[in-house]
C-alpha cells in the first residue's frame, strides 16, 4: 500500500513539475522551428526532391512534411496541457488559502520598525477618530475588519487579492489556446477547387488526401477577369463569386489576391487561374470541286450542323486543348445517307504537324481532316474559358485561440502588475489625543505599495486638517 502511494506521489510530482513544463516547451519550440524551416504539405514537394532517398524516408516516417498534424506533435501539446492542469491543481489550494485568509487586525509586530512618516497624531479622542477612519476605510476598501483591544483600535484592509490567481489565468489561457489549436487540427480543413466561369460547386478537394469535402452551400463563379503587364505576366486577376443556399443567392463577393472572402466559417483565397477549352469551335470547311466552296462557322459541342449542299451533317463530339501533344484538336463525326458515320480528328496546326510528321494524315485516316470527301475541315480556334483556382480554409478553433490570447493578456497584466496590498491601521488614545500608525505589506511591487501607502496616509489625515507629523 505504501509503495503504491509512493508511486502515485512520484507520478504526481513528475506531472506537476515545472521542469517538465520547461522540457515540453523546449521540445515544442524545437519542433516549431523545424516546421518553419522544412516546407509543409504541398510546399514540401520541391524540397523533398532535393533529398536523398534515405533522408526522404526518414523525414516521411517522422511526418516532418506535415508536422503539425502528426500524432507525436499532438501528444506533446496534450502533455503540456496535462502538465499545466496538474500544476494548477497542485498549487491552487495554497493560492486559495492566501486569497481567503484574513490576518488579525491587532498584530503588533507589523508596526515595529515602520517609518516615522507613517505615524501621525491628531488632537481628537480615539473613539471619534475611530469612527471617522472607519468610514474612510470602508469607502476605499472592501471587507474592512475592526478590532478593539483596550483603548487601542485596530483596522485591517486589503486590495488586489485576485492577484493570487493571475498565474492560473495564464495557465487557463494557454489551455484555451491549446484547445483552439486542437479543435482546428481535428475539425478544420484546407482544400482547393477550380470553378469555370458560370459554373458552380458545392464541394472541394482536401489537400493531401484528395478526397472531397462537402461545403454545405454552393459557390458560383459569375465572372473571372485577368489583366496582364506588357511582358505577359499577370497583373491582377479577380473572381466574382456568389454564395447560394438551397438555390437562393445569399451573398455576392469580389475575390482578389490577398483579399480573401469569408462565408459561413470558410475563408476563400484567390490562388490561381487557368484556361480550358470551351464548348465552341470556329471551323472552316472547304469543299473540293471545280468551283471550291468555303464555309466558316462557329459550332457548339454536340450540335448537329448541316454540310453544304445538304450532303449530310456533322457534329463536334470532343474538344481537346492538346490532343496527343500536337495542339488543339476537335473530333468530327460526319453522318450521311451514303454509308456509316465517319469520325476523324482535326488539328488546329495542320501545317506544322505535316512538316514534323510527313504523311501522318494519309497514313492514319482518323487524323486526316480530309477523311470525308470532298470536304476538308480546318480548325481555326477553340473558344477558351477561364477557371478560377480557389484555396479554402476552415479553422473553427480560431475564435477559441483569440479568446485565449485575450485571457493571456489579462493574466500577464495581473501577474506582473497587480499585487495583494494589505494595510493595518492602529489608533492609540493618549490623553485626549490619538496616535495613528499605518503599516503595509504587498506580495510584490514595493514602489506601488509605497505610493498607495502615501495616498492612504493623506486620506486619513485630511479630515483632521493635519498633513504633517506631529
Amino acid at each position: 500500500m505504501e509503495k503504491e502511494k509512493k508511486s502515485q506521489n512520484i507520478l504526481w510530482r513528475t506531472l506537476s513539475s515545472v521542469k517538465l513544463t520547461i522540457v515540453l516547451l523546449v521540445l515544442i519550440a524545437i519542433a516549431s522551428v523545424i516546421g518553419t524551416f522544412i516546407p509543409q504539405r504541398e510546399e514540401a514537394v520541391d524540397f523533398a526532391h532535393r533529398l536523398s532517398p534515405q533522408t526522404f524516408h526518414f523525414f516521411q516516417m517522422l511526418g516532418l512534411f506535415d508536422m503539425y498534424h502528426t500524432a507525436w506533435f499532438r501528444i506533446l501539446i496534450g502533455a503540456l496541457a496535462l502538465n499545466l492542469i496538474i500544476c494548477s491543481m497542485d498549487r491552487f489550494p495554497g493560492a486559495w488559502r492566501r486569497f481567503t485568509a484574513r490576518p488579525r487586525p491587532d498584530r503588533s509586530k507589523i508596526f515595529q520598525g515602520i517609518p516615522e512618516h507613517q505615524t501621525f497624531v491628531v488632537s481628537q479622542p480615539g473613539e471619534s477618530v475611530s469612527s471617522t477612519l472607519e468610514g474612510l476605510l470602508q469607502s476605499k476598501y472592501k471587507g474592512v475588519v475592526k478590532k478593539l483591544s483596550g483603548s487601542t483600535v485596530y483596522f485591517y484592509a486589503d486590495k488586489g487579492r485576485f492577484s493570487h490567481f493571475g498565474v492560473y489565468l495564464v495557465h487557463l489561457s494557454v489551455l484555451v489556446i491549446i484547445a483552439g489549436a486542437l479543435i482546428g487540427s481535428f475539425f478544420g480543413f484546407e482544400a482547393y477547387v477550380n470553378i469555370l466561369e458560370g459554373d458552380q460547386v458545392s464541394s472541394a478537394m482536401l489537400r493531401g488526401k484528395m478526397v472531397p469535402v462537402d461545403l454545405g452551400f454552393t459557390v458560383r463563379c459569375d465572372d473571372f477577369k485577368v489583366s496582364f503587364y506588357d511582358n505577359g505576366a499577370p497583373k491582377e486577376y479577380r473572381s466574382d463569386l456568389s454564395f447560394l443556399h438551397n438555390g437562393e443567392k445569399v451573398k455576392s463577393a469580389v475575390l482578389l489576391v490577398n483579399h480573401p472572402v469569408k462565408f459561413r466559417g470558410i475563408t476563400f483565397y484567390q490562388s490561381s487561374y487557368g484556361a480550358v477549352p470551351g464548348d465552341k469551335a470556329l471551323i472552316r470547311i472547304v469543299r473540293r470541286a471545280s468551283k471550291p466552296q468555303t464555309s466558316s462557322l462557329t459550332v457548339k459541342l454536340g450540335e448537329k450542323v448541316p454540310l453544304p449542299l445538304d450532303d449530310g451533317f456533322f457534329t463536334v463530339s470532343q474538344i481537346k486543348d492538346n490532343f496527343m501533344n500536337m495542339g488543339p484538336a476537335i473530333l468530327i463525326k460526319v453522318a450521311s445517307q451514303k454509308g456509316k458515320p465517319i469520325r476523324f480528328w482535326v488539328f488546329q496546326y495542320q501545317d506544322r504537324i505535316r512538316r514534323s510528321f510527313p504523311g501522318i494524315f494519309e497514313k492514319f485516316p482518323k487524323l486526316n481532316p480530309s477523311a470525308y470527301k470532298p470536304y476538308t475541315f480546318y480548325l481555326e480556334e477553340i473558344e477558351s474559358k477561364y477557371y478560377t483556382g480557389l484555396q479554402l480554409s476552415k479553422d473553427p478553433g480560431v475564435p477559441v485561440v483569440w479568446g485565449g490570447f485575450i485571457l493571456i493578456i489579462g493574466g500577464l497584466f495581473i501577474t506582473f502588475f497587480a499585487s495583494h496590498r494589505r494595510f493595518w491601521i492602529r489608533i492609540e488614545s493618549r490623553g485626549g489625543k490619538s496616535k495613528i500608525s499605518v503599516a503595509a505589506m504587498a506580495s510584490k511591487n514595493p514602489v506601488g505599495l509605497e505610493r498607495e501607502t502615501h495616498e492612504l496616509l493623506q486620506t486619513l489625515k485630511t479630515p483632521f486638517g493635519d498633513k504633517k507629523n506631529d
